[in-house]
């Protein structure tokens, strides 16, 4: 298939360029999939925004904290650098999407440096050594660029580039157990059968790393020069043995990795095509609330 077709059945609904309109679903009502915490514990989710980061507590990632505050969790915006591990005191989970080099802000195009500093990464890597959960979350070109040296430190390699399932047509990405590519795992207590994700990118794994979104062979990623732009040249990676999602245990603390960050939240797309719902408001993606908060107590249990 050439590049350019690859391009139209990607991008003809769910692209992010500059033809298309994008905002959080203010009306968005989330559901109630878990029972609440005991008055006695309610976990802190810390949201970063101190790294250009697309998705904030306030912002693109506000359905995903107005979920996570209907199921017993308490919010919290972190908007300073990590610049000692002092700095996640009282956070239970540390959130970190789709983080940006402020070289790349309205500049989607390659290099995209690290949005960390190394004293940050190795503020984090001790804060989850010692017992802190990470969330981090890195979309396609330019975040997986921007988290690739944070990943790093945990053993995870991202993709720079546009991941994609084998499949026809212009749907969004459906990672279920009969497909395998949704991995049996007990945080899914054999209730969620699909997880559905709208276009990431993709990330090598440390061997220790409990798969949850895998990709198989065929599965490919484009890895361009400019965000969204693609032709016959476009570099190309198959991806086997590549994930969209895992988990891992670290030290005494957890990380949750994904390479998609629409998944987590609910947008409004509208484009010449018309206007779309993705993410928890799509309808092709109806257990995808329950499966973040399944996901979020996995890492605070």
């Amino acid at each position: 298939m050439k590049k350019i077709s690859f391009l139209v059945l990607l991008l003809g609904l769910y692209c992010a360029t500059a033809q298309s309109q994008q905002r959080f679903d203010t009306t968005f009502t989330p559901h109630i999939v878990e029972p609440l915490f005991d008055e006695s514990f309610a976990p802190v989710i810390c949201i970063d925004s101190a790294h250009n980061n697309l998705h904030t507590l306030d912002g693109g990632f506000s359905p995903f904290a107005r979920l996570m505050k209907a199921n017993g969790f308490q919010m919290r915006d972190m908007n300073s650098s990590v610049s000692n591990i002092e700095v996640l005191l009282g956070c239970d989970i540390y959130a970190i999407v789709n983080p940006l080099h402020e070289s790349n802000l309205g500049n989607w195009r390659l290099p995209n440096p690290s949005a960390f500093t190394t004293q940050e990464i190795k503020e984090i890597d001790q804060w989850v050594n010692e017992g802190g959960r990470l969330f981090l979350v890195a979309d396609h070109m330019p975040f997986a660029g921007a988290a690739f040296e944070l990943a790093k430190s945990f053993g995870f390699n991202f993709s720079n580039g546009f991941a994609r399932l084998k499949k026809e047509g212009n749907q969004p990405d459906y990672f279920s157990l009969q497909n395998e590519r949704l991995e049996e795992h007990p945080m899914l207590a054999g209730e969620i059968q699909s997880v559905t994700t709208f276009t990431g990118s993709a990330f090598i794994y440390p061997e220790e790393a409990e798969l949850i979104l895998s990709f198989k062979k065929g599965d490919i990623s484009l890895e361009p020069e400019i965000a969204w732009q693609f032709a016959d040249t476009t570099k190309t990676i198959d991806l086997e043995n590549y994930a969209q999602g895992a988990v891992m245990n670290y030290g005494k603390g957890k990380l949750a990795v994904f390479g998609e960050a629409a998944m987590f939240t609910a947008r409004d797309v509208t484009n010449e095509n018309g206007t779309f719902k993705v993410g928890f408001n799509s309808r092709l993606a109806p257990n995808n609330q329950q499966f973040a908060v399944r996901l979020m107590r996995y890492l605070v249990e």
